[in-house]
């Protein structure tokens, strides 16, 4: 039986410093057997340290990724172009009519960190964009599909949050209850 090929992802963000490479590193790490993940950025300039330490929070090492143009993986084919700040969604240049091009925007935790308090503050912002990319991520490459079928990655992920948050707020025993009644049919 063939392998299947892999599904090739660009993450774009302005810098390529932050939020592009924590969806590098996510996807590398949690879908790298569907998904082969590059990112770049518009204006690169060097990788975070604070998005290095929030992933290796994690146990994802993102230490070793550098922070690239657009013309350091013009050579690259991609099915799927994914920008993740509205500077890389206005500025994102054309890429040829295969590839799809689509935006999930997150914030961006240096802008965040910028009037944290102290360092711990400034990694609050770091660590919950880190999980909302991971959110993301976990639902790629079936996420991508959605979005060719008309529902928008930020209206999936909205979607999504509010069933968890739905969930996580309803007392533990209506879930047995429902749980019970299942084993019953």
């Amino acid at each position: 039986m063939p392998a299947q090929k892999k599904i090739t992802v660009l993450f774009l963000c302005t810098g390529n410093s932050c939020r592009s490479q924590m969806a590098e590193g996510w996807t590398r790490h949690l879908k790298r057997n569907l998904v082969e993940a590059h990112s770049a950025g518009v204006n690169p300039k060097g990788v975070d340290p604070r998005a290095v330490k929030a992933m290796a929070e994690t146990g994802v090492d993102i230490s070793k990724q550098g922070s690239k143009s657009l013309d350091e993986i013009r050579h690259i084919e991609f099915d799927y172009v994914i920008t993740l700040c509205d500077n890389a969604h206005k500025t994102c240049p054309i890429f040829p009519a295969k590839t799809r091009v689509m935006h999930v925007g997150f914030e961006d935790p240096p802008r965040l960190a910028e009037k944290a308090k102290d360092e711990e503050e400034a990694m609050a912002h770091y660590r919950r964009i880190r999980d909302e990319i991971r959110v993301f991520v976990d639902g790629l490459p079936e996420r991508l599909f959605s979005e060719e079928s008309g529902i928008s990655a930020n209206q999936q992920l909205l979607f999504e949050s509010g069933i968890e948050s739905f969930l996580n707020q309803m007392p533990k025993e209506h879930l047995h209850e429902s749980d019970d009644r299942e084993e019953d049919k």
